[in-house]
């Protein structure tokens, strides 16, 4: 579950897409995401997310984790002794001014380009150091400018042994819709423009969490005693998900409206397939 520039295999996935009224940013949405990742390239790699922000991201929407590289992982084992789900049991059937920079930063183990249109990328791959420097196919470009053309794309470049020692990628943004939690979860490992009319097989975890349920909703999350107040402000402490795994779905991003997410969980989270603009 993940569009990579180059060959890769990646494994274990888990992502996690919460809303919370955060005390410095107000009402924002925050991305959780971490995988096992085997660089099939002879060279460096990259993944890249697109995110549905509404205003422009700039390096401080992406949060440090410092040491406390487990948090991911804790919500994990907080929803574990849920049975995976099976595919028939949940419907997950498809269905600001914008600026001109890319912003280049390094990000833990990745050096990351930002940017609002990704057609803008290629020119800026330069100021990524060689030894992470993936190659890039245009029409990738092409299809994230023409499909999701209201997202913030960040490009998280890496070389071989990186890809094994990252820690969890966690980010804020002010959302698109703050009603609709959408989580990307495209799939392609080619290089090139996913096949949204393909099914792909899934292998992860998929976490929602919100501070407007009430105090017996969903599953309790105990994080390391590490955890700062400023990391802990972004983080649930109350979670729901599901186990996804041994299937296939059709290509697209998780999309679960907060409604539903308050009364039902993840029963009603869909596949949501881009249109071109």
């Amino acid at each position: 579950m993940c569009v990579s520039m180059a060959p890769a295999r990646f494994s274990g996935t888990t992502l996690y897409i919460g809303r919370r009224d955060h005390p410095a940013h107000g009402l924002i949405h925050v991305l959780g995401y971490q995988n096992s990742a085997a660089n099939l390239a002879d060279g460096p790699n990259a993944m890249l997310l697109h995110l549905p922000s509404a205003r422009p991201m700039t390096p401080d929407n992406f949060i440090s984790v410092g040491r406390s590289e487990t948090i991911l992982s804790r919500m994990v084992d907080a929803l574990r002794p849920v049975a995976p789900a099976a595919p028939g049991s949940m419907d997950w059937m498809g269905g600001a001014p914008r600026g001109a920079a890319v912003r280049v930063f390094d990000h833990d183990v990745y050096t990351v380009l930002l940017a609002e249109d990704a057609t803008l990328i290629p020119a800026a791959l330069s100021r990524v150091p060689h030894r992470k420097r993936p190659q890039l196919d245009p029409t990738l470009m092409e299809f994230y400018s023409g499909h999701y053309p209201d997202h913030t794309i960040a490009l998280c470049c890496f070389d071989n042994p990186q890809a094994r020692r990252a820690k969890p990628l966690l980010l804020w943004y002010h959302p698109l819709d703050d009603q609709l939690l959408t989580a990307p979860a495209l799939d392609c490992h080619t290089g090139g423009p996913p096949d949204l009319t393909a099914d792909v097989p899934v292998d992860h975890w998929v976490i929602f969490g919100t501070d407007d349920a009430p105090d017996d909703w969903g599953t309790p999350v105990t994080y390391p005693a590490d955890v700062t107040p400023a990391l802990r402000s972004y983080l649930p402490t109350r979670i729901t998900g599901a186990h996804l795994t041994d299937t296939h779905l059709p290509n697209g991003d998780f999309a679960l409206a907060h409604d539903h997410l308050l009364t039902s969980g993840p029963d009603h989270v869909y596949r949501s397939s881009p249109t071109p603009s």
